[in-house]
């Protein structure tokens, strides 16, 4: 059975934005999609219009978005949920049953970075599947009912040589995002750029000893380290051009430097046990998804299991790992 690309829709510009990349992606992925609006009862913002119209609004907005989608993508099965419930719970339910789960975030300047809410931060920090935050410009207004706000008109090329950037740490193991970064390089047909950002030890910082020899030698270390913990990856996906990326320094910064004409940009995330009060996603991961200007999928790993085998079934032997918290 096909697991299709949830989208989760609120009406807002960055919600529009994140359903058109998802019904590009269920697209090329050969998946159905699937928008799905939580809205909470009893409502305790309703606008000054009063509680009913709020909730008309509310039901009408998945529809409202299916059929503008539509209108672009005809050839596209698309279904449309309207469930009341918490929004972080309602998507953290969807994210168990997604190919990947695409909510919107809202861009607010180049300094500050991204915006990510309360509801992203918790999703994204519990759910156990991929989640995949979509950018949009900053904007503030909510559109009001009936309001039109036209989706961007589709681009089939648009991203097509773009890579798809992995970051890699070869400290905890996994394969679930290995996995992910390579199926998505695969289907949009795009290279994987892989960045692995290490630092060497003190006594080579400040120069002690032999350091330049050992510097070296350990620099060689990790990239035949990086090549081998992505072998079996290259033999299962032959088609996609690998490049590795073995920097010294912090991770976060190559990755956004990577970023910056990516189609994609695939993290991971540790698995949790509980669900904490305080949603926690590492500093690495939250710093990518505060700059990176692109997309970002965030992928988690670790304790448990993963929530089905990879889709094209066979299990790689190696334990290679990614980067996260």
């Amino acid at each position: 059975m096909a697991h299709p690309v949830f989208v989760g829709v609120d009406g807002s510009p960055a919600s529009l934005a994140a359903a058109d990349w998802g019904a590009r992606e269920a697209l090329l992925r050969e998946l159905p999609l699937r928008l799905v609006h939580a809205w909470e009862w009893p409502c305790s913002s309703a606008p000054p219009a009063g509680e009913e119209a709020a909730r008309r609004w509310s039901e009408g907005v998945p529809q409202e978005v299916t059929d503008r989608l539509r209108r672009h993508y005809p050839g596209l099965d698309i279904t449309a949920d309207h469930v009341i419930g918490l929004p972080r719970d309602v998507l953290c339910q969807a994210a168990k049953y997604a190919e990947a789960l695409v909510i919107g975030t809202v861009g607010v300047g180049r300094v500050a970075g991204f915006l990510l809410g309360s509801v992203a931060m918790a999703v994204v920090a519990h759910a156990e599947g991929p989640v995949i935050l979509v950018r949009a410009p900053a904007s503030t207004e909510h559109p009001v009912p009936g309001e039109e706000s036209e989706l961007p008109s589709p681009d089939p090329a648009a991203g097509a040589a773009s890579p798809v950037v992995l970051g890699l740490d070869l400290g905890r193991p996994c394969d679930e995002v290995i996995t992910f970064a390579f199926e998505a390089a695969a289907v949009h047909t795009a290279p994987l750029v892989v960045v692995h950002g290490w630092n060497p030890p003190p006594y080579y910082v400040y120069g002690l000893g032999a350091a330049l020899k050992f510097g070296t030698d350990l620099s060689a270390d990790k990239r035949e380290s990086v090549h081998q913990a992505l072998r079996p990856w290259r033999e299962r996906y032959p088609g996609v051009a690998v490049t590795a990326q073995v920097v010294i320094g912090e991770p976060a910064r190559h990755l956004l430097d990577a970023a910056g004409h990516a189609a994609l940009v695939v993290i991971g995330r540790h698995r949790l046990t509980a669900l904490p009060s305080v949603p926690r996603i590492g500093h690495i991961a939250h710093a990518v998804l505060r700059h990176c200007p692109t997309p970002v999928a965030v992928v988690p790993h670790g304790q448990g299991h993963a929530r089905r085998p990879p889709s094209n079934g066979r299990r790689p032997g190696a334990q290679p790992t990614c980067a996260g918290p």
